[in-house]
């Protein structure tokens, strides 16, 4: 009884830790899932559902850390990348689903100037209070910078074709357009690249240039609960499950809920959706900031990025050819194609010489609040 006891003191000790917050939300779960039921008000089961997808995600990303460090190094990582992005991705696909096309790509650029901005800004600004500067290696980030440029570059190219070819880009306030199948075939020619390309950056991060990555000053191998891999895997597919419920709870009341509160789809995708898919991610890029371990928070912060753009989104890609009404083209209207370039600049300015300060994170949360405002009046 006394073991159990101080078993149970320890679990609600660490709901109040900066690891473990997220889990203070799970009521939000049932209560989203019987909203949804009852047939509540949209706003009010989309908000719900926002909130309860957050310790989804945050279970499995603990999961996932707990079953990395059993495992070894090579498998480890592999497995940190391979689910880090899961929960957006299954919101995405629900999103793809439900042939909400510029949801989901709204959701991608969201990521991706998300962790470039926000997550990488928060972590600077509070990582640099009470310190001159912070250092991390420019190597490594510099290696992600230039995995983003390619991903920019592919990004763009199919808008510069259809702009060519005189059809013009989506509009923001569009759910899906329907290119025609030269464009899909593009697009699946690029996403194709784009995964070949991803699965290169991870035979350089993981094999050949392993300690570029993985700094030894800085590796983690303390987990929250030591679970048996057994128990890792069990809790991975629950959290799994998980995620995939609230999903389906989010994606089908957005529609309403965007109309009912006065916000575009596009600004729920870009900015709301894109946040609590990773939410757990970004303090955990924040805390480790903190502790000074800036090579491991901007690892989080670019290479979450890297990932969203050379993996999530040609996956969509490939999967919406047998998911929902007709294959998604990586077709991007003018505003994200002018916010996904901005951020990949900016951020291969500020890490480019491998140091930062407190106002560096100012300005990259500011640029993101000037987009966020934007997004906001469309």
């Amino acid at each position: 009884m006394a073991n159990g006891g101080s078993e149970d003191a320890r679990g609600l000790a660490f709901l109040f830790t900066p690891k473990g917050w997220p889990y203070i939300l799970v009521p939000f779960i049932p209560i989203a899932i019987a909203l949804d039921v009852a047939n509540a008000s949209s706003v009010v089961i989309f908000f719900t559902a926002a909130l309860g997808i957050i310790p989804t995600a945050a279970l499995m990303g603990i999961a996932t850390e707990e079953l990395a460090a059993r495992s070894g190094p090579g498998i480890g990582g592999l497995l940190n990348v391979t689910f880090g992005n899961a929960p957006e991705l299954i919101i995405a696909l629900f999103a793809l689903g439900s042939g909400l096309h510029e949801v989901v790509k709204a959701s991608i650029i969201g990521s991706i100037i998300g962790n470039i901005l926000l997550v990488l800004g928060g972590a600077m600004f509070v990582g640099g209070i009470g310190r001159d500067k912070q250092r991390f290696s420019a190597t490594a980030a510099n290696v992600q910078s230039l995995m983003l440029f390619l991903a920019a570059a592919a990004l763009i190219m199919p808008a510069i074709f259809e702009l060519i070819e005189g059809r013009g880009l989506p509009s923001v306030g569009a759910e899906r357009v329907d290119y025609g199948s030269t464009i899909e075939h593009l697009s699946l020619a690029v996403a194709i690249v784009l995964i070949g390309t991803y699965v290169a950056g991870l035979l350089f991060s993981l094999k050949t240039h392993r300690d570029i990555f993985n700094p030894p000053d800085e590796e983690e191998t303390e987990t929250a609960f030591g679970w048996s891999p057994r128990h890792s895997i069990i809790m991975l597919a629950i959290a799994g499950i998980a995620v995939g419920v609230m999903s389906e709870v989010l994606v089908g009341s957005i529609a309403d809920a965007s109309e009912s509160v006065g916000l575009s789809e596009f600004f729920i995708g870009v900015i709301i959706v894109a946040i609590v898919g990773n939410a757990a991610e970004h303090w955990v890029a924040v805390l480790v900031a903190h502790k000074n371990k800036m090579n491991l928070a901007v690892n989080i912060a670019i290479g979450s990025s890297a990932q969203v753009a050379l993996f999530v989104a040609p996956v969509l890609v490939l999967i919406s050819f047998v998911l929902g009404p007709f294959p998604m083209p990586l077709v991007f209207n003018g505003l994200e194609l002018g916010a996904i370039m901005l951020a990949i600049l900016i951020a291969n300015f500020v890490t480019h010489e491998g140091e930062s300060t407190w106002f560096e994170g100012v300005q990259l949360l500011s640029v993101y609040t000037v987009l966020g405002i934007v997004f906001f009046f469309i």
